[in-house]
């Protein structure tokens, strides 16, 4: 009929999946080199890296190390839908990136050497050599994927930063800055309670009963644990620099308030059952449900955030429906 040779033919389209989106994702000539280049780079390395790991298996501050890679990749893998097909940018910026961290590894490498410190304690090593490793595969990742994937993979190449053990004096700064502040909040808490206490220091003189806050109860590898999981849910779950910000600076007052928490419940333990209590587990194994006390508020602040932004798209989506329906009335 007349009518059906008006209509036009219609057009082939392709549907790619997600899956097919992935796979095709991982059967990038860049992807393949730049995995080439992280075996050749990790077997040159081995030794290094064997002792990191040994090293994060027996600290616990930074056993989490292990998970790191783990997880940066997984975030990678997050943006494949974002990478372009194309190579794009400059081959001159892929060049310079990839110089420059290379050289900045390079030099990390060798400034024991040179700055006279050869003999510097296990610590240093392992952050010396953890930050050479992350340099240089970042280094790899602007010559081999190219500046416009580096782009989209900002992020997940940026967290490679926490494989890196951080130095005993800044560990030993944040001990000191988590326990004082612990102390002084457990201190008013058990005021506020009616609890008779005298502090001395990082001492806390109870009714028979008189407890210290050592370094080691700073409660800093839950802090640290929970910094970098308000790092990523701020980067998977909103979109406000402003909301990932105030998430991520609820950290350290959580960390603090956890930790004067666990203080005033096994002060009040002592002084109420007897001061056999301080070997009860709720002081050697009750650090996962006081980490729990501080993880709750973390994200139902977070949720709460994604909620506004979500009520915020809504409204200016309808805003815009309505803007169109006015400029076409037809609509």
């Amino acid at each position: 009929m007349e009518g059906e040779r008006d209509l036009p033919e219609p057009k082939a389209e392709i549907d790619m999946t997600e899956t097919d989106a992935l796979a095709a994702w991982w059967a990038d000539r860049r992807l393949f080199r730049y995995f080439m280049y992280v075996v050749i780079l990790s077997l040159a390395y081995r030794g290094p890296l064997v002792a990191l790991c040994s090293y994060a298996m027996k600290k616990d501050l930074h056993s989490y190390i292990l998970l790191i890679p783990v997880v940066s990749l997984y975030l990678a893998s997050l943006k494949h839908a974002s990478l372009p097909r194309e190579r794009g940018g400059s081959l001159g910026g892929s060049v310079c990136g990839g110089l420059i961290f290379s050289i900045a590894a390079v030099t990390l490498f060798f400034w024991p050497s040179l700055a006279g410190s050869a003999g510097c304690g296990q610590s240093a090593a392992m952050t010396q050599a953890a930050a050479c490793y992350a340099l240089l595969l970042v280094a790899g990742g602007f010559a081999l994927l190219g500046v416009t994937w580096m782009r989209v993979l900002v992020f997940p190449f940026c967290v490679l930063v926490f494989m890196v053990p951080l130095p005993d004096i800044t560990v030993v700064y944040f001990e000191d800055l988590l326990m004082r502040a612990s102390v002084s909040l457990a201190n008013v808490l058990f005021q506020m309670l009616g609890t008779p206490v005298l502090r001395n220091g990082q001492v806390l003189e109870l009714p028979g009963m008189t407890i210290e806050v050592a370094r080691n109860c700073s409660g800093i590898r839950s802090s640290l644990v929970l910094f970098i999981t308000s790092l990523i849910a701020s980067y998977m779950f909103l979109r406000s620099t402003w909301h990932r910000c105030s998430l991520m600076a609820m950290v350290i007052p959580l960390g603090i308030f956890r930790n004067a928490i666990r203080v005033l419940v096994i002060g009040q333990v002592c002084v109420h059952i007897g001061p056999r209590m301080i070997d009860s587990w709720i002081h050697h194994k009750g650090g996962p449900l006081f980490f729990a006390v501080s993880l709750a508020p973390l994200l139902l602040t977070a949720i709460w955030f994604r909620q506004r932004e979500n009520r915020t798209v809504r409204s200016q989506n309808g805003e815009n429906s309505e803007s169109s329906c006015t400029l076409h009335p037809g609509c």
